[in-house]
């Protein structure tokens, strides 16, 4: 993760306008700083892919009018924009996005049924920054996908194990809930999600 524009800062308008196409690397804005993201690799990279095909499954099952696009951007304020690893939109909502077709950005809470992040060395952003963002924005729901179970011991206790940690939005706040090993998954968004832990995380093996 590495700052890119030596400026103090900028806004995001100047931040998608800056944004490079075709880029080896994804960009996102903290606070005004531009903030490079190397494109998910290996292990990271499957269990993403697989995790958004078995939601795609699940929502296209109990027919309900979401999708995963392959790219999207989250306006979370005039000077943070966020790419998560895998984002569940609700079609529905879409006509009310002023971005969206345009530039695959998302500024309404209500747009969004599920935000996803998987860990990799930058687990404070995911457990702290993001966590903290996606709440004040009002994401209804937020997971943090920490297959390598390297969060901080205050996330994930101790000793350290490989975690899943569904966030639901209530009365303002995340309530926090960790599944490990053979634990089937709870999800208020997707009940019928039929996984545990355990076959999310063979994807990362």
């Amino acid at each position: 993760m590495i700052a890119i524009i030596d400026r103090t800062s900028i806004s995001f308008d100047e931040f998608i306008d800056w944004y490079p196409e075709n880029s080896e690397n994804r960009y996102e804005l903290r606070r005004g700083v531009v903030i490079e993201m190397p494109k998910p690799r290996g292990q990271h990279s499957r269990l993403a892919g697989d995790l958004a095909y078995d939601l795609g499954t699940a929502f296209r099952q109990a027919n309900q009018p979401y999708f995963i696009p392959k790219e999207c951007i989250i306006k979370i304020s005039e000077n943070t924009g966020y790419e998560p690893d895998i984002i569940v939109l609700d079609e529905r909502s879409l006509v009310n996005e002023p971005r969206w077709q345009r530039e695959s950005i998302i500024t309404l809470n209500q747009s969004i049924k599920l935000a996803v992040e998987v860990v990799s060395t930058n687990w404070r952003d995911d457990y702290l920054v993001k966590l903290g963002d996606y709440e004040a924005f009002g994401i209804s729901e937020y997971w943090v996908v920490d297959y390598l179970g390297i969060g901080g011991r205050r996330y994930i206790g101790s000793p350290k194990q490989p975690t899943f940690t569904v966030c639901n939005l209530v009365e303002g706040e995340y309530e926090l809930k960790q599944f490990r090993g053979n634990d089937r998954i709870v999800s208020s968004t997707f009940p019928e999600l039929p996984l545990t832990v355990s076959q999310i995380f063979k994807s990362g093996a």
